[in-house]
């Protein structure tokens, strides 16, 4: 009984210690090339998604499908923005522009072609999907997608703003 409720208090200490990390200092490129820091991201103060996804991934396309749907109303409401990455390596990084356009998504796209945020956070599968706060703070992870899965997104964002 002793060593389960170690291991409980153990897991829930790591869950907040990676739950509120600070944006890595990793540079990335947006699809039009322009260079982007990571540690300096922010929403003006308010709440963004950093959802990293790839161009062979059928979940992943579901989801940026799926939030494409209801994003302008979450930015309505919350102000929240998205920032999808792609973790395509160089050799199918063109296919990404395209892929973005033929799905209609309105989100900034950065593209991570050697891995290096997603190693940074620790990414082992995707769609991997995070909230970070005004502050710059992660405070929400979750990976893999399930229909509905967004609407957790948003309630996690309402919590963020006080809504």
């Amino acid at each position: 009984m002793k060593k389960l409720v170690l291991l409980l208090c153990l897991m829930a200490v790591m869950t907040w210690g990676d739950a509120f990390a600070q944006l890595p200092a990793v540079t990335l490129k947006t699809i039009d090339g322009q260079t982007v820091k990571i540690d300096t991201l922010n929403n003006g103060g308010k709440p963004f998604i950093i959802d990293f996804f790839a161009t062979w991934c059928k979940p992943c396309q579901r989801e940026l499908d799926a939030i494409a749907e209801v994003y302008a109303d979450w930015q309505e409401e919350t102000g929240v923005k998205l920032i999808a990455v792609s973790i395509d390596q160089a050799q199918n990084v063109q296919k990404v522009k395209p892929l973005v356009s033929n799905h209609g998504w309105e989100y900034e796209v950065l593209l991570d072609t050697n891995e290096e945020l997603k190693r940074a956070f620790g990414v082992q599968m995707i769609p991997f999907t995070m909230i970070v706060d005004g502050n710059g703070q992660v405070v929400y992870k979750h990976t893999g997608y399930t229909d509905g899965v967004e609407e957790e997104l948003i309630n996690k964002v309402r919590e963020l703003i006080g809504k």
